[in-house]
């Protein structure tokens, strides 16, 4: 009874042992795998973490790229492009470290930090320069605005001198009135018919004028005939008119003070006339000052 009994305190002994055995071999495998299970995820938390920052170095990278355009000054757009090369070196090396090299990837992650810091700094100088080019572009318009006015301004002035001046010179041309020209023979007596005609008496005022230059004038005269050609002496006998020679019949110098005077010319006849209209007309200081038709009869 007492084998029997040692037995059963045995077996009990054993299968406890087992229990026992059972339990700590479940317990250190719930262990490992809630060991295994929180790696997994510190990996896939490291992973994620690796990831984020890469985007952020990405972006960095991208406004970088983007203030260059805007920067508007050269030295500023190579320091931009200095410190965008660092940040793609970073993403670089980035790609090539361990999610689990938590030390170098908070390095990476205080380099980030620094190289935005940077950036801010170099974004505060843009925002300077724009504003300084939005000045200056306002000031250059306002610039072109005023030198555009003064401009018109000056064109207008231009024009009412021009006016002005024209008016002055005007004003100051001579004008003959009370033209007459009276054909008569030898004896000075005026005739009718051509044939008997020896001389024209060309006669005529020039108008008071004070504000006309003063002194010595030389008058001319063109007679012309009913088919234009002009009566004259010799060919060589011209003057310049509107920036051309032209002949005259007559000329004739005299002294002009501002008061009327009274102006008369001869012409001898020693051509052939035909019945028609003539024409007169009377220059002075290179201006056609008076002119006038006449007809003669056969």
């Amino acid at each position: 009874m007492n084998t029997e009994n040692k037995e059963i305190k045995k077996l009990s002994l054993l299968v406890s042992i087992v229990v026992v055995l059972i339990l700590v071999i479940a317990g250190a495998g719930l262990y490992i795998y809630r060991q295994k299970q929180q790696m997994t995820n510190l990996v896939e938390t490291f992973d994620l973490e690796k990831e984020l920052l890469a985007d952020e170095f990405n972006e960095l990278s991208l406004q970088y790229e983007g203030y260059k355009f805007s920067a508007g000054n050269d030295s500023l757009v190579a320091l931009l492009s200095t410190e965008q090369a660092k940040v793609q070196r970073l993403m670089e090396e980035l790609r090539t470290v361990k999610a689990t090299n938590a030390r170098r990837i908070n390095e990476l992650k205080k380099e980030l930090e620094t190289l935005r810091k940077i950036m801010r700094n170099y974004v505060i100088q843009i925002d300077s320069l724009n504003q300084v080019n939005e000045r200056l572009t306002k000031e250059k318009n306002q610039a072109v605005q005023r030198y555009r006015e003064a401009s018109t301004e000056a064109a207008e002035l231009t024009k009412e001198l021009e006016k002005q001046t024209e008016r002055v010179t005007l004003a100051s041309r001579l004008d003959a009135t009370g033209i007459t020209v009276t054909p008569v023979n030898a004896r000075g007596k005026e005739v009718k018919r051509i044939k008997q005609m020896e001389q024209f008496v060309v006669h005529f005022r020039i108008v008071r004028n004070i504000t006309a230059p003063v002194g010595e004038k030389t008058i001319y005269a063109r007679l012309k005939k009913p088919d234009d050609d002009v009566l004259v002496k010799n060919r060589a006998n011209v003057f310049m008119f509107e920036g051309k020679e032209i002949n005259y019949s007559m000329k004739r110098l005299v002294e002009y003070d501002g008061e009327e005077l009274p102006v008369t010319m001869y012409w001898d006849i020693e051509e052939f006339l035909s019945p028609g209209i003539y024409r007169v007309d009377i220059f002075a200081d290179g201006n056609l000052i008076g002119q006038k038709n006449f007809e003669l009869d056969k």
